[in-house]
């Protein structure tokens, strides 16, 4: 599920949410599923990989991470992101491009704080993407880490991302393929509206 708060009362963000509210009544699975796309200056490649949208705060889409992984190395370097939502359910897509940046420290302790320390545990032992010699491993370090009395405290490698996005692309497909597909540009603190050719 995804937290609205703060609601956005621009037709983008009144749109997104009427639509995520539509995706939820249908029933669909993994609803808060965000593909994110980020641009690698070292690799001079891009990058992509589902994460889990939690919240959306007023403009602010925010997720959460190791901040030594791969993705947060890529946010640092090049901070525009694209990024996808799909509901198969209702067979609409919504596509976002975005400056990114992280949350603040605080906000992101109060998150850590409130979640249950299974998932602390394992943001505590997991070094995010770096090569491991065996699944069992991961285990280990994670039941480890269980046992930890510090599983409130927010480790300085973790925490919250947010993006704000400049575009918004709502695309509901069609069984004749006569796709609909709307835009929204953010202009001058405005948002200018425009149908898309399928």
């Amino acid at each position: 599920m995804i937290e609205f708060i703060n609601d956005n009362l621009s037709e983008p963000y009144i749109k997104l949410k009427n639509t995520y509210l539509d995706a939820i009544e249908s029933n669909q699975k993994e609803v808060q599923a965000l593909l994110v796309a980020s641009y690698s200056k070292e690799l001079k490649e891009v990058d992509a990989r589902f994460v889990n949208l939690k919240i959306v705060d007023n403009n602010k889409f925010i997720f959460f991470s190791n901040y030594n992984s791969p993705k947060s190395n890529q946010f640092n370097n090049h901070p525009q992101i694209s990024c996808v939502l799909y509901w198969s359910n209702i067979d609409t897509q919504i596509r976002m491009k975005a400056k990114i940046s992280k949350t603040p420290s605080n906000f992101s302790d109060e998150y850590f704080n409130k979640r249950s320390i299974e998932k602390n545990a394992l943001a505590l032992s997991s070094a995010q993407s770096k090569d491991i010699k065996s699944y069992r491993e991961i285990e280990e370090n994670y039941n480890k880490a269980l046992k930890s009395k510090n599983l409130d405290v927010r480790p300085k490698f973790w925490g919250g991302y947010q993006f704000v996005p400049y575009y918004f692309e709502f695309w509901k497909g069609h069984k004749l393929r006569l796709n609909k597909r709307e835009a929204f540009k953010l202009i001058n603190d405005d948002w200018k509206k425009q149908f898309l050719q399928p």
